[in-house]
């Protein structure tokens, strides 16, 4: 994997959240908490049955967070066999015994990213290494009602490529080189036998489930309900889906996302079409097994949330568990967020259900090739340019004095509902062959020219086409507000997006982020939550909330483990680079390159990614990653406190 660096100041965060220079203090953090009984009972030394002299790596020196919210403490970690096999203040390695040394640096459960769209980068480069590289080790495919299970490969890629802005050329070789099933059962006997990088866990998608049954044609036509026999054979197949370790449905109710390929390009995604009904069928399957229904609301007008909160509710019936996309502090609306986070928390605690938000911990800013990002797809003259694919087709459309009416009519709607804030003096551009706009805004374009600042856009797209790359900040810019939103009980901390939308984001290092948050804070002298308690909120809580075995530290556990260095989590966290995809050719995608903050990933008791540097046989052998199948996991442990501990603000 080659990378080119870009300038890094284009892609810094925004500045209503702390740079490095007002963080200028660093004086020591807290202390370290003396050993409790549940870690003293699990030493090395009182574990008869474990020889420390047999070990396959010992990360040594380093400051231990189990994933529990327990206070962190310095212990050795001992791994044999892919386990957990010793926790002591000092365990002495072998003559074969690899060490990583983590002096310094924090030693916790790999984290769990649950909602990436790797489905089909795990066929051409299943390291995903643009994950493993921040420490994450377990990843969740199958999101936004899309997996890549059960359909025929043009179906899946048309199903697939335009909602995750991943080109369909590559797509559809990638599926018809290697797509044999189509069957959840038949998926999953594939990824047990693939040289997986990371863990995998995977949703079925409600569009393709839909699809498969109905055929693509009949299952995005309104006037068509599926016949009994049809529901039947989705009950039938969702239900060997979680035979087999699915985590369970995911569905979509925007129509942002949009069919790829000449077929039937533009129409709205196959989940969006179906009646409650149909919905309400598959749920009893998923309340009745206790998996997870994982959904995407109206993404602009969030009306629909309330049906998924009705849904959710466990009242004289089994509560549904229920996560959807996303808690956000957008800019188009400075007040949704509280409110749909306060009337999840109330359904939780008074109406038993069991609701969660996905929330990003960190500023969500996205990048845009001219026209080419999924924020124009929330009005009709954006969704116009977006349907056409050739550039002559786009050139011809902006040019024309009533479609740009028709967009300026849409910019200028303040009130409708809308994720994006459309304002083009909010955004940098960051690359353009006219070298003179770069670093202004368009808005400020718009002023030098003289012209309305949807005309200016316009004619810069036009003009450079794709050649002109600028971004803009959609939300979670107050830190203030962050810091609520990732203190949320009825949030899960996710929505990396991972794997898609290649040029518009990258996500991959929001882990890390979350510790920046969290650390600054206590450097700060104004802690809102211990590092502990991040730790599991990355680890542990969503291991426990999804029923899969990982996010914990204990004897006997498997052993994924990332060793962070927290003077990396610095700003460096929030600089983009460019780098080749591996296996997918002349493919460019956005990535983070801060290797000063992870010192090593460990998959399964292997070292993956160590100082900058993979494996050799990493994504090449199976070993290290597997699939995580659902209901595998432990009995949860209750929370952990919410205010820091002295612990919590371990070692600078």
């Amino acid at each position: 994997m080659t990378v080119a660096s870009k300038s890094s100041a284009s892609g810094h965060l925004p500045s209503p959240l702390p740079s490095e220079a007002e963080l200028a203090s660093k004086a020591p953090l807290g202390q370290v908490a003396e050993p409790g009984p549940e870690l003293r009972k699990l030493r090395a030394r009182d574990q008869p049955g474990y020889d420390v002299g047999v070990l396959d790596l010992v990360i040594r020196d380093g400051l231990f967070f189990d994933g529990t919210g327990a206070p962190a403490q310095q212990l050795d970690l001992g791994l044999r066999e892919g386990r957990v096999a010793a926790l002591a203040p000092k365990l002495e390695a072998g003559p074969g015994t690899e060490v990583v040394d983590a002096a310094g640096a924090w030693v916790m459960p790999g984290f769990i990213d649950t909602h990436t769209h790797y489905d089909a980068e795990l066929l051409a480069a299943p390291s995903l290494a643009e994950s493993v590289r921040h420490g994450v080790t377990t990843v969740t495919v199958g999101s936004c009602s899309i997996s890549t299970m059960l359909c025929e490969p043009e179906d899946a890629t048309d199903l697939f490529s335009r909602v995750e802005a991943i080109p369909r050329e590559f797509v559809l070789p990638l599926l018809r080189q290697h797509k044999q099933w189509s069957s959840p059962r038949a998926y999953v006997d594939f990824l047990d036998q693939h040289g997986l990088g990371p863990n995998v866990t995977a949703f079925l998608g409600h569009s393709e489930l839909r699809a498969h049954v109905m055929g693509l044609e009949r299952s995005i036509d309104r006037r068509v309900r599926p016949s009994e026999a049809e529901l039947s054979q989705m009950e039938a197949l969702l239900e060997e889906g979680l035979d087999v370790g699915l985590l369970g449905l995911s569905t979509m109710t925007t129509k942002w996302d949009k069919l790829d390929g000449a077929r039937f390009r533009s129409s709205p995604l196959p989940s969006t079409f179906a009646r409650q009904r149909e919905y309400n069928r598959l749920n009893a399957i998923l309340r009745r097994r206790g998996r997870i229904h994982q959904g995407t609301p109206d993404i602009v007008t969030k009306v629909n949330v309330i049906s998924f909160l009705l849904q959710s509710i466990g009242l004289l019936r089994r509560p549904l568990k229920t996560t959807l996309i996303t808690l956000m502090d957008v800019k188009s609306n400075r007040v949704l967020h509280k409110l749909v986070a306060k009337l999840a928390h109330a359904c939780n605690r008074l109406l038993n259900a069991d609701f969660r938000w996905q929330a990003l911990p960190c500023p969500f800013e996205v990048h845009s090739d001219g026209l080419d990002l999924v924020i124009f797809e929330e009005f009709g003259a954006g969704q116009a340019a977006l349907h056409l694919k050739e550039r002559a087709d786009r050139d011809r459309l902006i040019s024309d004095p009533s479609y740009r009416a028709w967009f300026k009519r849409d910019y200028a709607t303040r009130f409708s509902p809308r994720v994006w804030h459309r304002d083009f003096y909010d955004t940098r551009i960051l690359d353009c062959p006219d070298a003179q706009v770069v670093g202004q805004s368009i808005g400020e374009v718009a002023d030098d020219r003289g012209l309305h600042p949807v005309e200016a856009f316009l004619d810069l797209v036009l003009e450079h086409g794709p050649s002109l790359r600028w971004k803009t900040v959609i939300g979670n810019d107050r830190r203030r507000e962050l810091e609520r939103i990732v203190s949320e009980p009825a949030t899960v901390l996710s929505f990396s997006d991972a794997g898609a939308h290649l040029r518009n984001m990258a996500f991959y290092n929001y882990g890390l982020q979350m510790l920046k948050l969290v650390r600054d804070a206590e450097l700060r002298r104004e802690p809102f939550m211990s590092i502990e308690r991040a730790v599991w909120r990355l680890t542990g809580e969503l291991a426990d909330w999804f029923d899969i075995d990982a996010g914990r530290l204990a004897m006997g556990d498997r052993a994924d483990v990332t060793v962070i260095d927290p003077n990396g989590l610095n700003d460096e966290l929030y600089a983009y680079d460019e780098a080749d995809m591996e296996g997918l050719g002349s493919l460019r995608r956005m990535v983070k390159r801060n290797d000063r903050a992870v010192r090593a990933t460990v998959i399964n008791g292997r070292v993956a990614y160590r100082a900058g540097r993979f494996a050799e046989d990493f994504g090449q052998v199976r070993g290290y990653g597997r699939f995580l199948r659902a209901g595998a996991g432990r009995a949860p442990v209750p929370a952990p406190r919410s205010t820091p501990s002295k612990a919590g603000t371990a070692a600078a």
